[in-house]
């Protein structure tokens, strides 16, 4: 069995690291770069980078925060924002970046998963999904950072893009976001045992113990969370500890 994966997130905005809930009320968390370099000594298994506003402001992600990134860090790390064309995979992997995470782009022109996947390899394709519930059940696909609703079911896209070659899925709950009251583990389980795929879940962790049902009701093979990790609430080394302890492979 596969160790199970700590992940920490920097959502980027003017290329500072921030974090809100719900997808709003964003606050400053820091310089990405110092960020990183911590999560790196504090053993983190990779660590995320979204410019959370790349695809909605319609820029170009951060190719230098890439290659600054690349040389102060030893653990794998995934950037994504903005993120349209192959070509802008093809840059940030030169500039260092081990994974892209595509969303908004992939949403439009789903043929850039299998084109990626076909140049990269699966294993360097993330899909990042944004889902929020629906009244009537189900969850659907949001785009442009949360603010764009889709029509799309998310278990049929996320099964769509896994045919199509995405290596990972991070699945973000944007009900749960910023809330520090637990994952959607419904949600994870939903897509964990859908999919062969590894399944990152993303939203709502605000103590270890969230981190623990992740795993063990939300079949998920990675947990991401920001602000716990961005505000010291919380160490890789105290979620390590606890999943060991909870009987949870882990590196």
């Amino acid at each position: 069995m596969l160790a199970k994966r700590i992940i920490p997130c920097l959502d980027i905005k003017d290329g500072r690291v921030v974090k809100g809930v719900n997808f709003v009320n964003i606050k400053d968390a820091g310089d990405p770069v110092d960020n990183a370099v911590f999560y790196d000594k504090e053993k983190a298994d990779e660590v995320v980078f979204l410019d959370i506003t790349a695809t909605y402001e319609k820029r170009a992600t951060l190719i230098d925060l890439a290659r600054r990134v690349a040389e102060s860090l030893f653990i794998p790390f995934t950037i994504g924002g903005g993120i349209r064309t192959v070509e802008d995979m093809r840059n940030l992997l030169v500039a260092g970046a081990d994974k892209i995470a595509i969303n908004s782009a992939a949403v439009k022109n789903p043929a850039l998963i299998s084109d990626g996947a076909k140049m990269f390899g699966s294993q360097c394709i993330v899909l990042a999904c944004d889902a929020k519930r629906r009244a009537g059940g189900g969850w659907e696909v949001y785009v442009a950072g949360g603010r764009t609703p889709t029509g799309i079911d998310v278990l049929t896209w996320i099964k769509d893009a896994e045919s199509r070659g995405a290596g990972e899925v991070l699945l973000t709950s944007m009900d749960c976001d910023g809330t520090k009251n637990g994952f959607d583990n419904e949600l994870n389980a939903a897509v964990a045992t859908m999919v062969k795929i590894p399944v990152i879940a993303s939203g709502g962790a605000g103590n270890v113990q969230h981190m623990v049902d992740a795993f063990t009701i939300g079949k998920a093979d990675a947990v991401l969370a920001a602000s716990i990790f961005h505000y010291r609430e919380l160490s890789i080394g105290d979620v390590r500890t606890a999943l060991k302890n909870a009987g949870i492979n882990v590196r």
